[in-house]
């Protein structure tokens, strides 16, 4: 066949795919026209980056099926970035969210602190340098390894209760997610003197004064809640959250810095529970739609997406089974762990519960794995996602490349692929400020 045929044939399936992908419309979607032009090379007076903590092109792949359409970051997408850490292959979140907060690579399990031991400077705290405000939001605690890289320095992710006072001792001015249990009543007490409006619930948040300039709120004494099994009275959304962020910044005529992470999806993708997994995908794509609406009529806002690794080696299909079906993951309406809660002593109930929040009725053998296993949810989770031949490869980190998704001025920089340590540095280079690590 000549070289014209050949061009000939692949331009007639670019047409052919591209009529096919436009034919899918989303409630969230921004057009990629829309998206394209609105990358021009002005300065970003805010900037807004997002992290789906352990998202990956496969959790990427399986959540447009199970929304059955293009989803909002399906316009944005620019490049992928590289994930490893300066001491493995396979990183962990802390040292990935330090290279995408500090513009180095450290070892896993520090904190915004180089090998040697140095504090590293962070986008946030040059931000706020500038003049900008800051914020973090998180349905983790808002001192897990991601949020905590932006505005704490520790030599180990696991000092919770020295990371919750540095928050705030670096004039975060927005903190809101899980982890009341790390903030003592005499640091809360200190915060309200220094001018932060403090809330604890749902209703609390959303009636937050328009005039409050800083806010904390401390939603769960631990994580926040699975979305699946959010007390929606009780706990605000991560897009809730989000949209409170927002209404506080945006009055900084400086602009601001936010860092919003949908810290779940990596918790749903060690438990290998696909229905999580695509569950808190939904929410943070939720959270992302409202950032890009603020993004959209602002225009001076730079908005990043991206994963700091993948978390379970998640497979589009598996088992040898041939066609994945994500889409019996919608009927699923709670946690492998909520299910585990409601088995009776001797797990004799299992069927009855796995039916009640999964529509699927378990064949006996599905049913004695469970019963019979060491850790039940995670059995459950296992025949789940095999019903919707979803696989997993582990229970822990890969070093695969991860997605790169970037709008507004600036987000030309991110295009192709990256380092993970070339972001942060990107971003102030985007916002026209200077930013150098080594404090």
């Amino acid at each position: 066949m000549s070289n014209k045929s050949i061009k000939k044939k692949l331009l007639s399936f670019a047409l052919v795919s591209t009529i096919a992908i436009g034919g899918i419309s989303s409630s969230f979607s921004v057009p990629e026209a829309e998206a394209k032009s609105n990358n021009n090379k002005g300065k970003a007076k805010n900037v807004i980056f997002m992290v789906p903590d352990g998202y990956s092109a496969s959790y990427a792949t399986n959540y447009r099926w199970y929304k059955g359409e293009e989803t909002v970051l399906d316009s944005m997408l620019v490049g992928m970035q590289r994930t490893y850490s300066a001491n493995s292959k396979v990183t962990d979140s802390a040292a990935a969210g330090t290279a995408l907060a500090t513009g180095v690579k450290t070892n896993n399990g520090m904190i915004s602190t180089s090998p040697d031991g140095k504090e590293l400077k962070t986008i946030l705290e040059a931000a706020e340098k500038k003049g900008k405000s800051s914020g973090l939001v998180a349905t983790s605690t808002i001192t897990h390894a991601t949020p905590a890289v932006f505005a704490s320095h520790v030599a180990s992710r696991a000092d919770e209760s020295e990371i919750a006072p540095q928050l705030i001792d670096n004039d975060v001015d927005v903190i809101l997610g899980g982890g009341k249990k790390y903030f003592p009543n005499s640091l809360l007490k200190e915060a309200k003197k220094d001018g932060y409006k403090l809330v604890s619930n749902k209703n609390e948040l959303k009636n937050v004064n328009k005039k409050t300039d800083k806010l904390i709120g401390l939603f769960a004494e631990d994580g926040m809640a699975p979305e699946l099994d959010r007390d929606t009275t009780k706990q605000p959304s991560l897009a809730e959250m989000t949209g409170s962020a927002l209404d506080v910044l945006k009055k900084d005529k400086d602009g601001f810095f936010l860092m919003v992470e949908g810290s779940q999806i990596d918790w749903a993708g060690h438990d290998n529970d696909a229905a999580w997994a695509m569950k808190d995908s939904e929410a943070f794509e939720k959270a992302v739609a409202k950032v890009m609406e603020f993004a959209k009529k602002d225009g001076n806002t730079l908005v990043v997406v991206t994963g700091d690794h993948d978390t379970g080696g998640m497979s589009v299909g598996g088992y040898g089974k041939g066609d994945a079906d994500v889409e019996l993951l919608r009927n699923v309406t709670a946690t492998g762990d909520f299910m585990e809660n409601k088995l009776n002593a001797d797990r004799s109930n299992v069927k009855e519960i796995v039916k009640q929040y999964t529509t699927l009725d378990l064949t006996d053998a599905e049913a004695e794995k469970i019963i019979s296993a060491k850790t039940p949810s995670m059995a459950i989770n296992q025949v789940v996602s095999e019903r919707a031949i979803i696989g997993w490869s582990s229970t822990g980190h890969t070093g695969t490349d991860v997605p790169l998704y970037a709008y507004g001025p600036g987000s030309e920089l991110f295009s192709g692929l990256h380092e993970n340590t070339d972001l942060p540095v990107l971003m102030a280079e985007a916002m026209k400020i200077k930013f150098n690590p080594e404090k």
